[in-house]
Protein backbone atom coordinates (compact mmCIF):
# COMPACT_ATOMS: atom_id res chain seq x y z
CA UNK A 1 0.00 0.00 0.00
CA UNK A 2 1.49 3.37 -1.21
CA UNK A 3 1.71 6.28 1.27
CA UNK A 4 1.77 9.75 0.23
CA UNK A 5 3.17 12.85 2.14
CA UNK A 6 0.50 15.81 1.09
CA UNK A 7 1.64 18.70 2.61
CA UNK A 8 3.15 17.33 5.63
CA UNK A 9 -0.08 14.64 6.51
CA UNK A 10 1.04 11.70 5.45
CA UNK A 11 -2.00 9.43 3.70
CA UNK A 12 -2.09 6.05 2.69
CA UNK A 13 -3.96 4.82 0.17
CA UNK A 14 -5.42 1.16 -0.59
CA UNK A 15 -4.96 -0.43 -3.99
CA UNK A 16 -8.78 -0.56 -4.46
CA UNK A 17 -9.18 3.34 -4.56
CA UNK A 18 -5.99 3.67 -6.65
CA UNK A 19 -7.74 5.62 -9.45
CA UNK A 20 -4.93 7.44 -11.75
CA UNK A 21 -6.88 10.79 -11.06
CA UNK A 22 -6.48 9.93 -7.50
CA UNK A 23 -3.04 9.28 -7.24
CA UNK A 24 -2.24 12.24 -9.99
CA UNK A 25 -3.66 15.07 -6.81
CA UNK A 26 -1.83 13.13 -4.30
CA UNK A 27 1.33 13.15 -6.14
CA UNK A 28 0.98 16.90 -7.28
CA UNK A 29 -0.17 17.66 -3.85
CA UNK A 30 -3.31 19.01 -5.75
CA UNK A 31 -6.21 16.90 -2.98
CA UNK A 32 -8.24 18.61 -1.09
CA UNK A 33 -5.87 21.29 -1.13
CA UNK A 34 -8.05 24.30 -0.96
CA UNK A 35 -9.84 22.53 1.88
CA UNK A 36 -6.49 21.81 3.34
CA UNK A 37 -5.26 25.56 3.44
CA UNK A 38 -8.34 26.52 4.74
CA UNK A 39 -8.80 24.25 7.79
CA UNK A 40 -5.35 25.63 8.66
CA UNK A 41 -6.51 29.37 8.57
CA UNK A 42 -9.15 28.93 10.85
CA UNK A 43 -8.66 25.70 13.20
CA UNK A 44 -7.01 26.96 16.03
CA UNK A 45 -5.97 24.99 19.44
CA UNK A 46 -8.90 24.17 21.61
CA UNK A 47 -12.01 24.81 18.84
CA UNK A 48 -14.21 22.15 18.55
CA UNK A 49 -14.33 21.40 15.01
CA UNK A 50 -17.36 18.76 12.99
CA UNK A 51 -15.81 17.61 10.12
CA UNK A 52 -18.77 15.99 7.49
CA UNK A 53 -17.27 13.93 4.57
CA UNK A 54 -13.25 13.00 5.87
CA UNK A 55 -12.37 11.26 2.43
CA UNK A 56 -8.96 9.69 3.06
CA UNK A 57 -8.41 11.50 6.17
CA UNK A 58 -6.46 14.39 5.01
CA UNK A 59 -8.19 17.53 6.41
CA UNK A 60 -9.06 15.54 9.42
CA UNK A 61 -5.80 14.40 10.43
CA UNK A 62 -5.23 18.76 9.79
CA UNK A 63 -8.03 19.58 11.86
CA UNK A 64 -6.70 17.12 14.51
CA UNK A 65 -2.78 18.69 14.80
CA UNK A 66 -4.45 21.76 15.41
CA UNK A 67 -6.80 21.62 17.93
CA UNK A 68 -6.18 18.97 18.70
CA UNK A 69 -7.67 15.38 18.22
CA UNK A 70 -10.03 14.85 20.99
CA UNK A 71 -11.59 18.54 20.02
CA UNK A 72 -12.35 16.81 16.49
CA UNK A 73 -15.95 14.65 15.28
CA UNK A 74 -15.64 13.66 11.71
CA UNK A 75 -18.80 12.11 9.86
CA UNK A 76 -18.37 9.74 6.78
CA UNK A 77 -20.96 7.69 4.91
CA UNK A 78 -18.97 5.46 2.97
CA UNK A 79 -17.85 2.47 4.97
CA UNK A 80 -15.24 1.78 2.85
CA UNK A 81 -13.29 4.87 3.87
CA UNK A 82 -13.61 3.97 7.47
CA UNK A 83 -10.43 1.98 8.14
CA UNK A 84 -8.57 3.80 5.66
CA UNK A 85 -9.19 7.17 7.68
CA UNK A 86 -8.54 5.32 11.12
CA UNK A 87 -5.07 4.19 9.33
CA UNK A 88 -4.33 7.37 8.26
CA UNK A 89 -5.23 9.21 11.51
CA UNK A 90 -2.91 6.58 13.44
CA UNK A 91 0.07 6.96 10.48
CA UNK A 92 0.28 10.76 12.02
CA UNK A 93 0.03 10.06 15.64
CA UNK A 94 -3.74 11.20 15.94
CA UNK A 95 -5.66 8.75 17.17
CA UNK A 96 -8.30 10.66 19.61
CA UNK A 97 -10.74 11.77 16.50
CA UNK A 98 -14.08 10.44 17.37
CA UNK A 99 -15.31 9.40 13.74
CA UNK A 100 -18.67 8.51 13.10
CA UNK A 101 -20.14 5.88 10.47
CA UNK A 102 -23.16 8.22 9.21
CA UNK A 103 -24.83 10.50 6.55
CA UNK A 104 -25.45 13.90 7.46
CA UNK A 105 -29.25 14.49 6.92
CA UNK A 106 -31.58 17.87 7.43
CA UNK A 107 -34.05 15.53 9.17
CA UNK A 108 -34.51 11.54 10.09
CA UNK A 109 -35.94 9.40 12.35
CA UNK A 110 -34.06 7.86 15.12
CA UNK A 111 -32.75 4.47 13.49
CA UNK A 112 -33.46 5.51 9.93
CA UNK A 113 -30.62 4.53 7.17
CA UNK A 114 -30.75 5.51 3.31
CA UNK A 115 -28.83 3.62 0.56
CA UNK A 116 -25.60 5.01 -0.64
CA UNK A 117 -23.94 4.53 -3.97
CA UNK A 118 -20.84 3.34 -3.77
CA UNK A 119 -18.57 4.67 -7.12
CA UNK A 120 -15.46 3.30 -8.47
CA UNK A 121 -13.57 6.89 -8.06
CA UNK A 122 -13.79 8.41 -4.57
CA UNK A 123 -15.70 11.73 -5.06
CA UNK A 124 -18.08 9.52 -7.03
CA UNK A 125 -19.96 8.01 -3.82
CA UNK A 126 -23.05 9.52 -2.49
CA UNK A 127 -26.21 9.06 -1.60
CA UNK A 128 -28.60 7.42 -4.10
CA UNK A 129 -31.54 8.59 -5.38
CA UNK A 130 -33.09 5.83 -6.74
CA UNK A 131 -33.99 3.02 -4.02
CA UNK A 132 -31.74 0.37 -2.66
CA UNK A 133 -30.01 -1.59 -6.15
CA UNK A 134 -27.08 -2.90 -6.83
CA UNK A 135 -24.13 -1.36 -5.87
CA UNK A 136 -25.70 0.57 -2.57
CA UNK A 137 -25.04 0.03 1.03
CA UNK A 138 -27.76 0.85 3.62
CA UNK A 139 -26.04 3.70 6.43
CA UNK A 140 -27.35 5.49 9.14
CA UNK A 141 -28.60 8.74 8.90
CA UNK A 142 -28.06 11.20 11.25
CA UNK A 143 -29.72 14.89 11.61
CA UNK A 144 -27.39 17.88 11.48
CA UNK A 145 -29.11 19.63 14.38
CA UNK A 146 -28.38 15.93 16.45
CA UNK A 147 -24.23 16.69 15.34
CA UNK A 148 -24.19 20.53 16.80
CA UNK A 149 -26.11 19.73 19.91
CA UNK A 150 -23.46 16.89 21.06
CA UNK A 151 -20.41 18.91 19.47
CA UNK A 152 -20.81 22.47 19.64
CA UNK A 153 -18.29 23.53 16.99
CA UNK A 154 -16.24 26.01 16.48
CA UNK A 155 -15.48 24.93 13.36
CA UNK A 156 -17.42 23.14 10.85
CA UNK A 157 -15.92 21.35 7.11
CA UNK A 158 -17.70 19.63 5.10
CA UNK A 159 -17.71 17.55 1.76
CA UNK A 160 -20.71 15.99 1.52
CA UNK A 161 -20.69 15.41 -2.14
CA UNK A 162 -24.15 17.57 -3.05
CA UNK A 163 -25.89 16.71 0.53
CA UNK A 164 -25.20 20.29 1.75
CA UNK A 165 -28.18 21.37 -0.13
CA UNK A 166 -30.44 19.76 2.58
CA UNK A 167 -28.28 21.21 5.91
CA UNK A 168 -29.01 24.76 5.78
CA UNK A 169 -33.04 24.77 6.55
CA UNK A 170 -32.60 25.99 10.48
CA UNK A 171 -30.19 28.41 12.14
CA UNK A 172 -27.48 25.43 14.27
CA UNK A 173 -27.57 27.19 18.19
CA UNK A 174 -23.77 26.99 18.56
CA UNK A 175 -20.11 28.99 19.09
CA UNK A 176 -19.96 28.90 15.45
CA UNK A 177 -16.59 31.16 14.18
CA UNK A 178 -16.53 29.51 11.00
CA UNK A 179 -17.99 27.59 7.97
CA UNK A 180 -16.44 25.91 5.36
CA UNK A 181 -17.84 24.00 2.51
CA UNK A 182 -17.66 22.69 -1.30
CA UNK A 183 -19.91 23.38 -3.37
CA UNK A 184 -21.53 20.59 -5.98
CA UNK A 185 -23.12 23.06 -8.47
CA UNK A 186 -24.24 20.37 -10.53
CA UNK A 187 -25.85 18.23 -7.62
CA UNK A 188 -28.12 21.70 -7.62
CA UNK A 189 -29.69 24.66 -9.17
CA UNK A 190 -28.25 28.72 -8.47
CA UNK A 191 -31.08 29.00 -5.54
CA UNK A 192 -29.58 26.64 -3.06
CA UNK A 193 -26.13 28.06 -3.27
CA UNK A 194 -28.19 31.66 -2.44
CA UNK A 195 -29.99 29.80 0.24
CA UNK A 196 -26.64 28.60 2.24
CA UNK A 197 -25.63 32.29 1.90
CA UNK A 198 -28.36 33.47 2.97
CA UNK A 199 -28.39 31.29 6.25
CA UNK A 200 -24.92 31.86 6.92
CA UNK A 201 -25.62 36.14 6.99
CA UNK A 202 -28.75 35.19 8.95
CA UNK A 203 -26.23 33.75 11.72
CA UNK A 204 -24.63 36.48 11.48
CA UNK A 205 -21.59 35.01 9.36
CA UNK A 206 -20.27 36.60 6.53
CA UNK A 207 -17.99 35.49 2.96
CA UNK A 208 -13.91 35.00 3.96
CA UNK A 209 -11.77 35.65 0.96
CA UNK A 210 -9.03 33.76 3.13
CA UNK A 211 -10.97 30.81 3.31
CA UNK A 212 -12.22 30.73 -0.43
CA UNK A 213 -11.46 29.31 -3.80
CA UNK A 214 -13.32 27.87 -6.79
CA UNK A 215 -15.72 26.04 -5.38
CA UNK A 216 -14.59 26.29 -1.52
CA UNK A 217 -16.61 28.63 0.19
CA UNK A 218 -15.46 30.13 3.64
CA UNK A 219 -17.48 32.30 6.19
CA UNK A 220 -16.77 34.16 9.31
CA UNK A 221 -18.30 34.90 11.98
CA UNK A 222 -18.92 38.95 12.47
CA UNK A 223 -18.33 40.26 15.95
CA UNK A 224 -19.83 43.40 16.96
CA UNK A 225 -17.49 46.21 19.11
CA UNK A 226 -17.83 44.18 22.54
CA UNK A 227 -16.63 41.26 21.22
Amino acid sequence: MPIFTVQGVRLSLPDSLATPGLVEKLEDQSYEADEGNAARRCVRPGFRVLELGAGLGFVTTICALQAGAENVLSVEANPALLPVIEGNLKLNDQKGVTLLHAAVTGHAEEGATAPFRLGAALTSSRLAKTPRVSGTVDVPLIPIADLIRSQRPNVVIMDVEGAEAHLFERPWKCPLRYLVLELHPKQYPPRVIKKIVDWASAMNMTYDPGLSRGKTLGFRRVWDEEG
